[in-house]
């Protein structure tokens, strides 16, 4: 289910590290304390990561209740973002691409300016 990023609409992690001896009422508190996020939100996935990037946490409110999600990989490590400690919200490619195991950034990176002569050249 998780990997596959089936039964949410939407996924948000938090970047950096998290304590995940935290329970529910405690990543509850992190997403409105800190975010000013509405965790009720039917359907938002909430993503956590520890400190050796090997176990994360998800938090998802299903209407009735809250489900907490524990994932520890048995060999390697998620690529999580650790340069701040922000909210993110991610694409269903990007979440995918996280939980294959690479990064949720693309490496490549496209300048404008190398846009902008392709399309003012036009086709030849």
């Amino acid at each position: 289910m998780l990997r596959d990023g089936i039964g949410f609409d939407r996924v948000i992690i938090r970047c950096g590290r998290t304590d995940l001896r935290k329970g529910i009422d405690g990543l509850k508190s992190l997403i409105m304390l800190e975010y000013g996020m509405n965790p009720l939100n039917t359907g938002t996935l909430f993503l956590f990561c520890g400190s050796n990037r090997r176990n994360i946490k998800g938090l998802i409110f299903e209407g009735d209740g809250f489900s907490m999600i524990t994932k520890r990989l048995s060999d390697g490590f998620y690529q999580w973002p650790r340069n701040s400690d922000e909210a993110r919200l991610v694409s269903k490619e990007e979440f995918i691409r996280l939980m294959e195991g690479y990064t949720v950034d693309s490496s490549i990176k496209i300048f404008p300016h190398a846009t902008e002569n392709l399309t003012q050249a036009g086709p030849q």
